[in-house]
């Protein structure tokens, strides 16, 4: 009886590709209901272009390729087009192919007659997993099979359904080619993961192809380990409950990790029911997965529920390790509790545990960036601890934040000269450092060491120095910094992105800004709060108030959330150019959407009300923000004080001084230079030294003790 045939079509030519086996070699391949598969044909996207040269014999009716040649042993005569023109070749081609060969022929698969110059087999998705099976089962080599399972995909020109897959996979891992099929179920995992009936059906298939229980197990396994790597916790938690209805159990180790994502997707209660299955497996609990779980408390801030744990596996016999000490000392870092952190390390040592660098560095990081470099240098000479990379580079980060650029450059060279090799953060802090002080020059000169000795810049390192060239108009230079980080094959992220648009937006380039904006959108990134903030702060700038407040509608209807900031730029643009009904009606929005007015937002309306010279509104808003538990600064004082001294009111001037000193804030240079408008209103003689001795005169009243030559002459100079 002759067997079913499938064809590839070849669409230019018309050609018909035939492959052809005996029925009777047909046999399942593992178990379950595969029969049905076996008589379906190739999709009609398993095309390719054939050359118009290639010969065409009729077959029973059927156009066939073939190809010259005379030696039998070649197998597939269409396998030297592939290679030509697809370039699918390895080193031991030939060998590979005469393998295949003698394995079909042994496994009863038609190759064709002696005499022809073609081999016909149906490379249905059957036939496909039959011969990956066979070509394992006969010469126990994983990547034979491999080898076909991936020519017979360039055959068709697409990836191969999910049955062959798993088929693939299986073979793999009994092969000990774990590797590879991990490869191949990410990409199952991935093809289809938002679908839910996706994940159902392959754990149907991979149960459906398995022959070897043991395999099995240990693909159900991978699967969960992809599943987590996903982040898909419910269906890997799905598959386990699959595999407990067939007794058995993922590793320990594939646990952990699950425990792991579980904790850190804050699914507590998941994480402690399925910590109850892996005892109730036999597993005993053990140190690393109380350390998942004290991990967790403490990213939450529950140091005493995580101290709790660590001191309590003493009774479950549990001795805590390195690891456990080390992710509570890294907490109490983060939160500055330095002497308790470093208490922690004498603890280790009692209970007999070796102190590492990643247990001690954390703690001389900490005291580096409260200032206490001093006490950083004894906790390393008290545990007699060689300083490392990580070590140098928290020295250099509080040196460059302070400004000591001088000491930071010794200390970056000292690293260099004992022979430890500064990374892309120790870079980037130095150039930080220089930018901050204004000398991005020697910012640039890092780069270039960088880039000499190969150390590849990140996008921070490139988004600081564009920073640096923002900060000082250099927007030429910022816009070229910008481009050539994308040229090295780096994606800009928010930041970057921000940095450069509140650089045009402070030099008033609103076409490049709002160009920007279209080229971050066109890359995929979102704008944020900040982005917003920038443009219409820009806008606002600029005198296009009524602009940046349509902008911040729109951003409403679209369902943005504007933040204090944006709302007190709009307020301010509104209060300076004397709108300010349209100021209060954003003040009202801010109380309705309970968004709670700061100290620059009052600043904003206090500064128009004074520049109106509307005081009296200015004094009741001024009370207002008391009443709500708002504290001025010196900003806001002075911003009052000169709005009462630009109509003559000395008195109500004099009155907020006295209140400032009152609550610890000083007078400065601009509080001198207001006073000395009010007494010129008043028509004073001598307004700079009135003034002078005013301030003088109520600082001494609240115990103050001033020279008062020497403060006449320090606020002559400061109100110069």
């Amino acid at each position: 009886m002759k067997a079913s045939i499938s064809t590839i079509k070849a669409c230019s030519t018309g050609f018909k590709l035939i492959f052809e086996r005996k029925k009777e070699s047909s046999r399942l391949f593992s178990s379950v209901n595969l029969l049905s598969s076996a008589s379906s044909s190739l999709p009609l996207d398993y095309h390719y272009l054939l050359p118009s040269q290639v010969e065409c014999t009729e077959v029973d009716g059927e156009l066939s390729l073939g190809f010259d040649g005379n030696n039998s042993g070649d197998f597939f005569d269409a396998r030297d087009y592939l290679i030509n023109n697809f370039g699918y070749k390895t080193d031991d081609d030939d060998n590979e192919w005469k393998r295949i060969k003698g394995v079909l022929k042994s496994r009863g698969w038609n190759l064709g007659s002696q005499k022809n110059s073609y081999y016909m087999i149906d490379l249905d998705e059957f036939n496909i997993m039959q011969i990956l099976n066979d070509l394992f089962e006969e010469s126990g080599d994983a990547s034979l099979a491999l080898y076909f399972f991936r020519w017979s995909e360039s055959c068709a020109g697409s990836k191969h359904k999910i049955r062959p897959i798993c088929t693939m996979i299986h073979i793999l891992v009994a092969g000990n080619m774990n590797y590879r099929a991990m490869d191949l179920i990410f990409y199952l995992v991935r093809m289809n993961k938002e679908e839910h009936c996706w994940c159902s059906l392959l754990l149907r298939v991979l149960l459906e192809t398995h022959s070897q229980r043991r395999v099995l197990v240990t693909v159900y396994s991978m699967l969960v380990a992809c599943f987590v790597e996903e982040n898909m916790t419910i269906a890997a938690l799905k598959l386990i409950s699959q595999m407990k209805h067939l007794r058995f159990f993922p590793s320990i180790g594939v646990c952990n990790s699950l425990l792991g994502a579980l904790l850190r997707s804050e699914q507590l209660d998941l994480a402690l029911d399925f910590l109850e299955d892996i005892q109730s497996q036999g597993f005993p609990l053990n140190v690393s997965i109380i350390s998942l779980f004290i991990h967790a408390y403490c990213t939450k801030g529950n140091l005493e529920s995580g101290w709790k744990l660590l001191t309590g596996m003493k009774e479950h016999g549990i001795k805590p390790d390195v690891v456990a000490y080390t992710i509570l000392i890294n907490s109490l870092c983060r939160l500055f509790l330095l002497r308790e952190a470093t208490s922690m390390l004498f603890k280790m040592i009692r209970t007999g545990i070796t102190l590492d660098s990643v247990s001690i560095s954390p703690i001389v990081d900490g005291f580096c960036k409260v200032g206490r470099s001093g006490k950083a240098l004894t906790i390393l000479e008290l545990f007699n601890f060689p300083p490392n990379i990580y070590v140098y580079n928290s020295f250099i980060s509080k040196l460059c934040t302070d400004g000591n650029m001088d000491i930071a450059s010794n200390v970056f060279e000292e690293m260099l000269e004992l022979g430890l090799q500064p990374d892309c953060f120790s870079y980037t802090t130095m150039i930080r450092g220089y930018c901050k002080i204004g000398e991005v020059n020697d910012a640039l000169n890092f780069l270039g060491k960088m880039l000499k000795l190969g150390i590849e810049p990140s996008v921070t390192t490139y988004t600081t120095l564009v920073e640096g060239y923002c900060k000082y108009g250099e927007m030429e230079s910022a816009e070229h910094l910008f481009h050539k980080m994308i040229k090295a094959g780096l994606a800009p992220d928010i930041f970057a992105y921000n940095t450069l648009m509140d650089g045009y937006g402070k030099k008033g380039y609103l076409h490049k800004a709002f160009g920007l904006l279209d080229i971050m959108k066109s890359a995929g990134i979102s704008p944020d709060i900040v982005t917003y903030n920038i443009v219409i702060h820009s806008l606002i700038v600029r005198g296009f108030v009524n602009e940046a407040k349509d902008l911040l509608d729109e951003l409403a209807r679209r369902g943005f959330s504007p933040d204090v900031a944006t709302l007190t730029n709009v307020i301010s643009g509104h209060a300076k150019k004397g709108n300010f009904e349209e100021a209060f009606l954003v003040w009202f929005y801010m109380n309705e959407h309970h968004i709670k007015p700061d100290v620059m937002t009052c600043s904003a309306l206090l500064h128009g009300h004074c520049k109106a010279h509307r005081m009296e509104e200015a004094n009741t808003l001024f009370h207002k923000m008391l009443d709500i538990g708002l504290v001025p600064d010196l900003v806001l004082y002075n911003t009052l004080v000169r709005g009462f001294c630009s109509i003559g009111n000395i008195d109500d001037a004099c009155r907020l001084i006295n209140m400032m000193i009152e609550h610890g804030v000083v007078p400065n240079g601009a509080t001198y230079r207001a006073l000395i408008l009010g007494y010129e209103k008043k028509r004073v003689q001598n307004p700079e030294e009135t003034a002078a001795f005013k301030l003088q005169q109520m600082l001494l009243e609240y115990g103050l003790s001033i020279d008062a030559d020497h403060y006449l002459k320090y606020m002559q100079q400061a109100g110069s």
